[in-house]
């Protein structure tokens, strides 16, 4: 269809759809509606069950604009791309309203918390495959963890992303076609397609992941002249899809990032690597039914926050290979111990902290809502309490140094607390956020509102005794704004200064001069008050940006600290040992247990067989270099051979992120993998195994 044909509202959409990708959908917004029109009405109306009509004799579909995230959630959910064009201005009579592109939503790059699980990590990766190996770049726009790495190896840096499983992907456009034709003997590019196989990918161009190109997006982005700050040269080959990512949330934004501030290498060779089978078949994040019941995550998260059940996982997918990071969390589990009361109190205090890096990363990206500043508010006023208990635990131990590096935020606590009322809305439309008292200007301009609607009340009162009229009601709708209703059996007694406005089924609708002079008073009273109250809202969220570095680091240091109290209170309830790590070449285990199996089998829900006493028979394990290198397992079906080996493939995670564990007593050499191949079919929880 050419341009002359269409309407200029038409001629804006296709201005708008033009500059999108092709597999974008574009949500229009029309009045109290977003509308989708042509193939990306018939996808949406299949994908979200809308009525399909038409427009000028192309297809054409709706859905309002209140539930936007709703719809935008499914959209997302079922792998799509969504564009929003939304209204710049108000609109009016005659005038064709100014509309302008706010933000592409995709799996990888969503802020709204209705769209995220605040209990993982949300990340867009990026990959690219040349001669020197594997380069790649994640970030998780909603919290700014921003890194990168490269390895020579396939088979080295594939793991990692595995355990990271990002919701997205960017690669070079043509690269899967040439990973999926390589040859048979390029095991490590077959490896890469099947990693792409079910995951939304998004390509660009080759020269997005250029390495100079890369290097300059990212020092732009982070606002600094160089990376030596951050210990990477400029030729470091990651940096090419670091500046993809960086290009493609841009794109998506409608605007920089402006949450991310540093960008970090990540070492393998800090990590033990757990591969994509050994991550499955240990059940580290999922069980063998795809789920987080009946996995180790699951068995051992005691936390209260978001941020430190995201920090959990991380600290799962990437065990330590740091013998002083390891003792260190130990330690600290250790000290949590001692005092069962002061941990208790400890734990409830972490309840009451909400999730400052999502909610700092959507203030900063423009989605602000004054609840989540009240996030903000409310947190800080548990910092001085969270302070004064670790101090408690002991003046000379490393709770104390944590008390001693957790900032109060004094004048950011007091702002927020006497600006933000005590009940806050979901939305700025809605008002009423700022608290009264706190700015003479706006009490001023709400105490017009007020007056006025209270002559409203007079005024209903005294036309009724003037008139004669005792059904007449002064009333308001948004399409005629405030007017007089009367019925019509009181008709004949309606007095000559009133104007008509509408007829209704029930009677008529009037109003006179004194009352439309009055409704421009409440009108602009309240357009004044809620510029006002927006004004002070913007300045409060700039006031907390303006701490966000330190406000981050904050929150890292309480979600650690949720993190070890919950391994503290694991430990406690299930009789944990606090085991003996160095780097020699032993792996002794007295009494273990699996740390599931041994849970499932205490729950009510346990399907024991008959005679069976719900408690887990423990296992000793001596494996070493020198004389015993290997165990040769047997034993019949459901003898417990699978549960065995995974046993001990979890104390020895379990030791390596710093937990305590399930045993008597436990010493573990470093170890540097975990592989693990067992039965495909075995649900230990559920006391499956292969062969039955």
């Amino acid at each position: 269809m050419s341009d002359s044909k269409l309407t200029p509202m038409m001629q804006q959409y296709f201005e708008v759809k033009r500059g999108l990708p092709r597999d974008t959908l574009l949500l229009f917004r029309l009045g109290d509606f977003f509308e989708l029109f042509f193939e990306d009405a018939v996808v949406a109306s299949k994908l979200l069950g809308l009525t399909l009509t038409k427009r000028i004799d192309h297809p054409m579909a709706g859905l309002p604009a209140h539930a936007l995230d709703t719809y935008v959630s499914k959209l997302l959910a079922a792998g799509r791309k969504v564009a929003i064009c939304d209204q710049a201005e108000p609109a009016k009579a005659g005038k064709l309203v100014r509309r302008q592109l706010t933000r592409i939503l995709s799996p990888g790059t969503t802020l709204a918390a209705n769209q995220l699980d605040a209990a993982r990590n949300h990340y867009l990766a990026a990959l690219a495959c040349d001669r020197q190996g594997l380069h790649a770049a994640w970030l998780d726009l909603s919290t700014g963890e921003f890194r990168l790495a490269s390895d020579p190896q396939i088979a080295n840096l594939l793991p990692v992303l595995t355990a990271l499983d990002p919701a997205e992907l960017l690669v070079i456009e043509g690269e899967r076609e040439r990973w999926a034709q390589s040859p048979h003997e390029e095991t490590g590019l077959h490896a890469l397609q099947g990693f792409c196989t079910d995951r939304l990918v998004s390509e660009l161009p080759g020269y997005h992941f250029d390495t100079a190109t890369g290097a300059s997006t990212v020092m732009d982005t982070l606002g600094v002249l160089n990376l030596q700050g951050f210990g990477l040269p400029h030729s470091h080959p990651g940096l090419g899809p670091a500046g993809a990512l960086v290009y493609y949330a841009t794109e998506n934004l409608c605007a920089k990032p402006e949450n991310l501030r540093s960008l970090q290498e990540y070492r393998s060779a800090r990590t033990l690597l757990l591969d994509p089978a050994t991550l499955r078949n240990l059940e580290i994040f999922t069980s063998s039914r795809g789920t987080r019941e009946g996995s180790l995550l699951q068995a051992i998260n005691r936390t209260t926050t978001a941020a430190g059940a995201r920090l959990l996982e991380r600290w799962l997918a990437a065990p330590s290979l740091e013998l002083d990071e390891i003792r260190r969390r130990q330690e600290l589990v250790g000290e949590l111990l001692a005092q069962p009361m002061r941990l208790a109190e400890l734990h409830e205090q972490l309840g009451a902290v909400r999730d400052i890096p999502r909610i700092l990363g959507r203030l900063q990206n423009r989605l602000r809502n004054p609840r989540e500043l009240g996030g903000i508010r409310d947190t800080l006023r548990q910092l001085p309490a969270l302070r004064t208990t670790l101090a408690a635990f002991g003046a000379t131990g490393g709770l104390n140094r944590l008390a001693e590096r957790l900032p109060e935020f004094p004048p950011l606590r007091e702002l927020l607390g006497r600006a933000l009322a005590d009940e806050l809305p979901n939305d700025l439309a809605d008002g009423q956020y700022i608290r009264s008292g706190y700015d003479a200007e706006l009490d001023r301009l709400r105490a017009l509102t007020t007056d006025n609607k209270t002559w409203l009340s007079d005024l209903e009162r005294s036309e009724q005794e003037r008139t004669g009229i005792r059904s007449l009601k002064v009333r308001f709708t948004n399409n005629f704004g405030y007017y007089i209703e009367v019925t019509k059996a009181n008709l004949h007694l309606v007095p000559a200064d009133y104007i008509r406005r509408q007829t209704t089924v029930g009677g008529e609708r009037y109003v006179t001069e004194a009352l439309k002079q009055k409704e421009k008073e409440i009108f602009h009273a309240e357009e004044n008050a809620h510029a006002r109250e927006l004004d002070l809202f913007t300045a409060l969220v700039a006031a907390v940006v303006d701490e966000s570095v330190a406000l981050t680091q904050a929150a890292e240091l309480l979600a650690e600290l949720d993190v070890l109290a919950g391994w503290a209170l694991l430990a406690r309830e299930w009789d944990y040992v606090r085991p003996v790590l160095d780097d020699g070449n032993v792996l002794e285990i007295t009494e273990g247990r699996h740390p599931v199996v041994e849970q499932v089998l205490r729950s009510p829900e346990a399907s024991l067989p008959r005679g069976g006493s719900g408690a887990f028979v423990p296992n000793d394990t001596l494996l070493a270099c020198d004389d015993a290198q290997i165990v040769l397992l047997t034993g019949p079906n459901m003898a417990g051979k699978s549960t065995y080996i995974r046993q001990v493939a979890l104390i020895t995670l379990l030791a390596q992120v710093g937990c305590w564990v399930p045993a008597k007593a436990c010493r573990v050499g470093l170890v540097d993998r975990i592989f693990s191949r067992v039965g495909a079919s075995d649900d230990l929880a559920r006391g499956n195994s292969t062969f039955m």
